[in-house]
């Protein structure tokens, strides 16, 4: 069995994919393992130590680091199967592992610092609202995109990382809700920009988009939407009122023009097209963007082409066969996205 074969058969099992009894932890329950480093995330609001996986000693210089990637976890918080993915992935590439750092951050919530006893500086969200930026509930109230800007501002550092080129953050399902807004928000490109650094976001089957204007999907087109069916469908983190405070004072049109310019890589399972799966958004304001995550993804790149027919910068690219599988990146277009390998049919 090859390499890449082997290594998807253990994911596979590992997120109980496969016939093995294996399951993913309940969102609500307590993870299992908690990222052993740290990273102390400094704020005008605090501080806070954000658990990571991080896949060499980032605190003295890596030379040989080209290439970085930090993948994000979904609501399960499970950043240990994040990082089984994103070693696969790296073996898959077939580069030197050396010149690649994995990182891995992994947005706890409430009840996993009480479950495994962790200390009262470590970084703590309220359910899931890490997705969409809210501030963590302690020790401090810092955003969680404060929390991937402190990890860009480190690998902007050229002391620590004199040739790295690129630097890829990449989510699936809960992970791809942040990286998405994120995307939107994001602070932390300019110290990259600044180094010389190339920025990549990619966005694997979020449940749900952040759009620019109260329009909605209306079969193959747009239209505007019925507010009376769901008063809240256009706050954040499904669209610009109610900004949270990351993003307090930025003008949506000034948002939108940034995020369209940007790297961006839409990753879609074309068969993620399930309307009861039981990790789906199906809230109004969800609902009002499709009836499942592969026709909200394709709904939200053709809005896009839609408002930006000629200076969009992103790409979709489709995955046959696949459903809501973290694996996903392990596809030629996973790896396409990830590596800038060839063989994605879409790219």
């Amino acid at each position: 069995m090859g390499t890449r074969k082997a290594a998807t058969l253990i994911v596979g099992i590992l997120l109980g994919l496969s016939a093995a009894p294996a399951q993913m932890p309940p969102e609500d329950a307590a993870v299992w393992l908690v990222a052993d480093r740290r990273l102390t995330v400094y704020t005008p609001a605090g501080s806070g130590a954000l658990a990571l996986y991080v896949s060499q000693d980032w605190n003295r210089p890596q030379p040989a680091v080209t290439r970085a990637i930090v993948t994000i976890h979904g609501i399960e918080r499970a950043a240990d199967f994040s990082r089984t993915i994103a070693e696969a992935a790296r073996a898959a590439s077939k580069l030197d592992p050396e010149s690649v750092l994995l990182i891995e951050p992994q947005f706890l919530n409430d009840g996993d610092v009480a479950a495994q006893h962790l200390p009262a500086e470590t970084l703590h969200w309220a359910h899931a609202n890490w997705e969409g930026g809210d501030d963590a509930r302690g020790p401090a109230p810092i955003s969680s995109f404060a929390a991937l800007d402190a990890i860009l501002a480190r690998l902007a550092d050229r002391g620590l990382f004199p040739a790295l080129k690129d630097v890829v953050v990449a989510g699936h399902s809960g992970g791809g809700q942040l990286v998405q807004r994120y995307a939107v928000a994001s602070r932390g490109e300019g110290a990259l920009a600044k180094a010389g650094i190339h920025l990549r976001y990619i966005v694997a089957n979020p449940s749900s988009y952040v759009y620019f204007s109260p329009e909605r999907p209306a079969g193959d087109g747009l239209a505007p939407f019925d507010a009376a069916a769901c008063p809240i469908y256009d706050r954040w983190k499904y669209g610009m009122t109610g900004l949270p405070p990351y993003l307090a004072g930025q003008d949506a049109a000034a948002l939108e023009a940034a995020y369209v310019g940007r790297d961006v890589i839409y990753l879609l399972g074309a068969a993620d097209d399930n309307p009861n799966h039981p990790e789906l958004d199906k809230t109004c304001m969800a609902e009002a963007e499709g009836p499942n995550r592969y026709a909200r993804g394709l709904a939200y790149f053709r809005y896009l082409q839609r408002r930006h027919p000629t200076s969009l910068s992103h790409r979709l690219l489709q995955v046959p066969d696949v459903g809501h599988n973290d694996d996903i990146f392990n596809s030629a277009c996973g790896l396409a996205a990830l590596y800038d390998l060839r063989g994605c049919a879409g790219d």
